[in-house]
């Protein structure tokens, strides 16, 4: 066979493979579960509730809530998109459930659990926006509250920031 024959055939040959390659590879099966909406996946234990005041962007003051709270707080992310706290705001009460998504940047928990509380209404929605600070294996840091990016500068917020750690990285089941 001629030389410039035998180059053709390898080009092709090359060429055929390349296609196949591409068609396996491309036929595979993709995960439609993002990474960070996996990390969510478990349960997670109130570490602390830190509550911070601003009057525009300055910080005012900083409180730490909970402190000598006795009740497990848990947060249950559920891979079906369900949700559930146990004993918000260190009140014994029954589990509040509901329903949790990110916001497409994924910058943001949509939670519409309903909490009971200690607010003059006796109950809210906490995490129906919260800002995710953090997110790890191990530790969830939420902020709500008056978290909007804009903002007046003499405008008064408040700023509550949950910390919660994976009950895996405990080694609680």
């Amino acid at each position: 066979m001629p030389m410039f024959l035998q180059l053709k055939v390898k080009r092709l040959v090359l060429l055929l493979l390349i296609l196949i390659t591409g068609l396996v590879i491309n036929s595979c099966k993709k995960n439609t579960v993002s990474p960070i909406s996996s990390l969510f996946t478990g349960k997670w234990q109130l570490a602390s509730v830190i509550v911070t005041y601003y009057t525009g962007n300055t910080m005012d003051s900083t409180v730490t809530l909970n402190t000598s709270c006795l009740l497990s707080q848990v947060f249950t992310f559920n891979a079906n998109n369900t949700c559930t706290y146990t004993n918000f705001d260190c009140l014994t009460q029954p589990t509040a459930s509901g329903h949790w998504s990110l916001t497409q940047n994924q910058v943001y928990l949509q939670a519409n659990v309903v909490c009971k509380d200690t607010t003059a209404a006796g109950s809210s929605m906490p995490f129906s926006n919260a800002q995710i600070y953090n997110l790890g294996q191990f530790s969830l840091v939420l902020n709500t509250g008056d978290i909007q990016p804009n903002y007046s500068l003499t405008k008064h917020r408040k700023v509550i920031q949950y910390g919660f750690i994976n009950q895996k990285a405990l080694g609680i089941p």
